[in-house]
């Protein structure tokens, strides 16, 4: 474990193009969570900026603090999600006291977090099953996709309605024809229009294009049929630059969110984690398990004053990075501070962009997000190593979230226990 883990990388850049191909794959990324950090928000439950506040400032201490070298950090879609499931029932989404708690959130998963790690103990998260996580993360692909279905439809569907109540309210109201069907022929050609430009993915983003595109779809739509409700659109952005926020350390926002603050723990440095060892061993670099959960600490604790959510490893995000070339932790720094002169220029466009649009992102993302190889792996595996997995996407999906990993686990262990138990008799 290391003070300066940064210093470690700084002689790289003797080495030509390792400071070019950095600040390229950092563009790329400050480029691609543009819309990601405004629907990543809206998922959230959070006004659609702090998405964007969410990719700066952590990013840019998990890059210098961190034992990854390319992963980066900031706004992910589970990550936020779970935010708004545990916070929602405490105050009303996207309000001050929300944003208070969310932000207070940030700061006390990042001290939990950089407890773990100054202690040495944080390598033990890395002991929650996989089958866990593939559980999980399916679950919430269907959370995702049920929080957006009003929006996608053009219908009204309270925010925090469960799976099975979404599923009453759409049919009554497309027995009832109350379904808007321009909202879903932009939801056609959001998607489409990814679809199309996937081959050219690698040089401008196909999630930006979609955005761009699609919010000119709904001006001529709302042209086209003057007498429709106009497209739900996304307030605009106050600043590039994240205003100073202070956590709520009083004793009773200190109880509200004890329970919250361990889920988030687990949730965020299990994926942080799994992230990190992922790209160390696709790029042969070391890991220091400790080492990762302060860098997360600090970007946590950081972020929470610079009115940052809960931020984790992104797989989108580190994906599009390994993509992009990046050689070092520069990449990340980099895509931070683009990402502030970018905000700077196009911040009064983002009120042109409809709900409907940022739905489709998020649509894809929860498709993406059902890992159907690693859910085959899990069942093929045998000896009930499957049956973790669908308790904890089952619970993830009918009850609040930190029982459902904390079943999942349960189950994990309950069934590695019997195994062993079984094998004692054998012998």
């Amino acid at each position: 474990m290391k003070l300066f883990p940064f210093l470690q990388w700084l002689p790289e850049y003797k080495k030509p193009g390792v400071i070019r191909a950095d600040v390229l794959a950092g563009l790329t990324g400050a480029i691609v969570v543009l819309p990601q950090g405004i629907a990543f928000a809206l998922l959230a439950g959070m006004p659609p900026h702090y998405g964007l506040y969410a990719a700066m400032v952590p990013c840019l201490i998990a890059a210098l603090f961190g034992s990854s070298r390319l992963m980066v950090t900031g706004p992910a879609n589970a990550i936020s999600l779970t935010t708004m499931a545990l916070i929602a029932p405490l105050a009303l989404p996207e309000s001050p006291q929300y944003v208070v708690f969310v932000l207070t959130l940030s700061f006390l998963v990042g001290v939990i977090q950089l407890t773990l790690g100054f202690s040495g103990i944080g390598k033990w998260v890395e002991k929650v099953p996989h089958s866990v996580i593939v559980g999980f993360t399916a679950g919430a692909a269907v959370l995702i996709i049920n929080s957006q279905a009003g929006t996608l439809l053009g219908m009204y569907i309270p925010r925090g309605t469960d799976v099975i109540d979404t599923l009453k309210a759409l049919s009554t109201l497309a027995v009832n024809g109350d379904m808007q069907w321009q909202s879903i022929a932009l939801v056609m050609i959001t998607l489409g229009i990814i679809r199309l430009w996937n081959p050219l993915n690698k040089y401008v983003p196909s999630m930006l294009i979609a955005v761009i595109i699609g919010a000119i779809a709904a001006i001529l739509i709302e042209l086209a049929f003057p007498d429709m409700s106009p497209f739900k659109r996304v307030s605009s952005i106050p600043g590039a630059f994240p205003p100073i926020s202070m956590p709520d350390l009083s004793l009773p926002t200190l109880q509200k969110l004890f329970a919250a603050t361990l889920i988030m723990t687990l949730l965020a440095s299990t994926e942080a984690m799994a992230i990190a060892r992922a790209v160390a061993l696709k790029t042969k670099d070391t890991f220091n398990a400790n080492q990762e959960f302060i860098g997360q600490g600090l970007a946590n604790v950081a972020g929470s004053f610079f009115s940052a959510y809960p931020s984790s490893g992104s797989f989108n995000r580190t994906g599009v990075n390994l993509a992009a070339g990046a050689k070092t932790p520069l990449s990340a720094i980099c895509a931070a501070f683009f990402l502030i002169i970018i905000l700077a220029f196009v911040s009064p466009l983002a009120k042109h962009i409809p709900y409907v649009v940022i739905a489709s992102l998020l649509l894809l993302v929860a498709w993406k997000l059902i890992d159907v190889e690693q859910i085959r792996h899990e069942i093929n595996a045998g000896k009930s190593a499957w049956v973790p997995m669908l308790i904890t996407a089952i619970g993830t999906v009918t009850i609040a979230l930190e029982w459902a990993i904390l079943l999942g686990i349960f189950s994990s262990a309950a069934i590695h226990k019997m195994a062993e138990l079984r094998q004692k008799k054998k012998k």
